[in-house]
């Protein structure tokens, strides 16, 4: 089977003051919604058996036109979730970098507790399990899983023998494309393709 590991697309900036230190789960922006119709387009000409989402908002906003193109309905699967799911705020990550916010730190080096994330091990042991039941539970399938970077970096990590949690950065609706065997075996056979945001619209 093949399993398209699918990141959110472009999400609204969300600071703790506006959320009130209640969790953040901000929606797409306008460029988001576009960059999920284009996602969709791409994938209704590629075709999909299934398509899963984190509950998040985030990603369901990009789920949801995925599924419309496909004539499906789309399933919620809360072990999707990222890692920071309960933080009171949605800084995009590469505002972080360049600003070398003190989270940016935290975030590459493990330190995800310190800004309301779950412990990087116990995220791992969490989804690593959750996509590989995705992947049995659809044999000979191609399914598309819409979720977080978070939730790219550590599977992919673990399909290639990488110890780091996060060694990459997935670009918004990029898919990374995992091959899975009867027998077992996994192996990827694309990264963060973008083709579809610069590909011309009908």
């Amino acid at each position: 089977m093949e399993l398209l590991v699918i990141r959110h697309a472009e999400p609204v900036r969300v600071t703790a003051e506006e959320t009130g230190g209640a969790p953040a789960d901000p929606g797409l922006t306008d460029r988001g919604h576009e960059q999920a119709r284009r996602l969709a387009a791409w994938l209704a000409a590629e075709g999909v058996d299934r398509v899963i989402s984190s509950p998040l908002r985030r990603a369901v906003e990009t789920a949801a036109p995925v599924a419309d193109a496909l004539g499906l309905d789309f399933e919620l699967d809360t072990e999707l979730c990222e890692y920071d799911r309960a933080a009171d705020s949605y800084i995009p990550m590469e505002e972080m970098r360049a600003e070398q916010d003190d989270r940016w730190h935290a975030m590459v080096e493990g330190r995800w507790e310190d800004f309301g994330g779950e412990n990087p091990v116990q995220f791992r042991d969490r989804i690593v399990p959750c996509l590989d039941r995705i992947i049995s539970g659809s044999p000979g399938g191609r399914v598309a899983a819409v979720c977080h970077g978070g939730v790219i970096n550590v599977y992919l990590a673990a399909v290639l023998g990488i110890d780091r949690h996060l060694w990459f950065e997935p670009g918004y609706t990029s898919i990374s494309r995992v091959r899975a065997a009867r027998s077992g075996p996994r192996s990827i056979s694309s990264i963060n393709e973008t083709a579809h945001l610069i590909a011309t619209p009908e």
